[in-house]
C-alpha cells in the first residue's frame, strides 16, 4: 500500500507517475515550439483512443459538463427535437443542457439500474424525426453501460446524429467510433484517459462537423463555440501555434503522455485488462453477499463498481471504515437511491493489486460494521478472478 490514500473513486482515478512529472514541469508559453509539438501529437492520438481515424478532436480547459455542452451549443438550436437514452443522472444532465439551447428532449427511460431496451428506442425513433440521439454510454451514477454500437445503428438508420457521452467510457471501454457510426464522442481526463481533472475532450466526425456548418442561427455560448475552437485544434495539429483562449499547458503536457501511454498498451489490450479487473471486483462483491445497482450483468459497466451496502450497514460510517483502511470510495449519486449504494472506480492505471486492496479493505469495514461473512473471502475471489481471466 501506498503511503497515501489509494483513491477508488469513478474519477478523479490513481495516475500514473510520468503523467504527473509533466504537470510538475516548469510552464511554458502555449506557442513554445515544444508545446506546439506535444499539442499536435496528443490531438492525433486522440484518433487513436477514439478509434476515429477521420475525426476532427477538440480539447477545451473544462469539465465533462463542459464538454456535453459543447456538443449541445453547436448541434442543436431552438426546436430542434433530440432523444435521451436516459440510464442515470448524467443522462438527465445531457437532457437538461440540451433543452438550455432550446432543443425539444424525448428522454426513453428505464428503472435505475436497466436501461431502455433497443425495442423502446426504436418504437420512439418510429414516432417522431430527431435531429440526434444522445446515449451515455456508462452513466456514473448507477455503473450501467448503454449498448453503444445498436444504438448507434438505430440512430444513423433514422437519420440523426449520433452523440456519445463517454466521460466514463473512452479508453476504458469498447468504443470503435468510426466503425460504430458515432458523430461525436466526448469525456474528461479524470477518469479512464489518466490526466488530473481540468480537460474536456472532444472527437467530431464529419457528419456532426457538416450539422454544425449549416447552421442558421449563431452558437449561444461564446466560449464553446466551435466557430472559434476549429481553427486552434487545426493549426496545433499541423503543428502551428494558433490562439483562441490560453490552453492549460502542463495538463496538455500531461495529456500527450497519457495518450503515449495508453496506445503504447494498445486499446484492445486495455479493454481487456479494464473488462478483467472489473470482473476481479465484481467477483469479491458478490462473494461477500453484496448485489449490485445493475440489474443483471451484462448491464454492468467495466470503469466502476456500484455494490448496494448490506442491511443494517450505514453508509457514512461504512466509507469512514473503508477510509481508515486507506482506500477512498464514493457514495452513491442518483438522488432516488443515494443512501443506498456505493462505488467504486477501476479504470485507467489502476491495477488488480489496487483492487485487492479495495476488496480488503471494504472487508475490514463490514466486519467494523457488524456484518458477518467468512474473513478473506471476498479478496481470494477476486484474486481467483483476476488471475483467471488474466490468462
Amino acid at each position: 500500500m501506498k503511503n497515501r490514500t489509494l483513491l477508488m473513486i469513478p474519477g478523479p482515478v490513481e495516475f500514473e507517475p510520468k503523467v504527473l512529472a509533466a504537470l510538475g514541469e516548469p510552464t511554458t508559453s502555449h506557442l513554445a515550439a515544444d508545446f506546439v509539438e506535444a499539442f499536435g501529437q496528443a490531438l492525433q492520438d486522440m484518433r487513436g483512443v477514439f478509434e476515429s481515424p477521420s475525426g476532427q478532436p477538440m480539447v477545451l480547459a473544462g469539465s465533462g459538463t463542459l464538454a456535453m455542452d459543447c456538443a449541445a451549443a453547436n448541434l442543436v438550436k431552438p426546436g430542434d427535437k433530440a432523444l435521451v437514452v436516459d440510464t442515470g443522472y448524467f443522462s438527465e444532465r445531457f437532457a437538461a443542457i440540451l433543452q438550455r439551447y432550446g432543443a425539444i428532449v424525448t428522454r426513453i427511460t428505464a428503472p435505475a439500474g436497466s436501461r431502455p431496451s433497443l425495442g423502446q428506442v426504436k418504437a420512439a425513433l418510429e414516432l417522431d424525426t430527431y435531429k440526434l440521439i444522445t446515449i451515455t454510454h456508462v452513466d456514473t451514477s448507477t455503473a450501467v453501460i448503454a449498448e453503444v454500437e445498436q444504438l448507434a445503428a438505430l440512430g444513423r438508420q433514422y437519420g440523426c446524429l449520433v452523440i456519445v457521452d463517454g466521460v466514463c467510457s473512452v479508453a476504458g471501454e469498447a468504443l470503435k467510433m468510426d466503425a460504430w457510426g458515432v458523430d461525436l464522442a466526448l469525456t474528461a481526463s479524470q477518469k479512464a484517459i489518466g490526466v488530473p481533472p481540468g480537460l474536456a475532450l472532444l472527437m467530431i466526425g464529419h457528419r456532426a462537423i457538416a450539422a454544425f456548418e449549416k447552421r442558421s442561427l449563431p452558437v449561444l455560448n461564446y466560449y464553446a463555440d466551435w466557430t472559434n475552437w476549429l481553427p486552434v485544434m487545426q493549426a496545433y495539429a499541423a503543428r502551428k501555434p494558433s490562439y483562441f483562449g490560453t490552453p492549460p499547458v502542463n495538463l496538455i503536457f500531461a495529456l500527450h503522455v497519457s495518450l503515449k501511454q495508453i496506445l503504447e498498451e494498445g486499446m484492445k489490450k486495455r479493454i481487456a485488462r479494464h473488462i478483467t479487473i472489473s470482473q476481479a471486483c465484481k467477483a469479491g462483491i458478490k462473494a461477500l453477499g453484496l448485489t449490485q445497482i445493475p440489474f443483471q450483468p451484462e448491464f454492468a459497466a467495466h470503469t466502476l463498481t456500484a455494490p448496494r451496502y448490506p442491511i443494517g450497514v450505514d453508509g457514512p460510517e461504512f466509507l469512514g471504515k473503508v477510509l481508515q483502511s486507506c482506500v477512498t470510495l464514493a457514495g452513491g449519486l442518483l438522488p432516488s437511491m443515494r443512501g443506498e449504494y456505493f462505488r467504486i472506480g477501476h479504470m485507467g492505471a489502476v491495477t488488480l493489486a489496487d483492487v485487492l486492496a479495495t476488496i480488503s479493505a471494504i472487508e475490514t469495514a463490514l466486519s467494523g460494521c457488524g456484518y458477518e461473512f467468512t474473513p478473506g473471502i471476498g479478496v481470494d475471489a477476486a484474486r481467483v478472478a483476476g488471475k483467471k481471466l488474466a490468462r
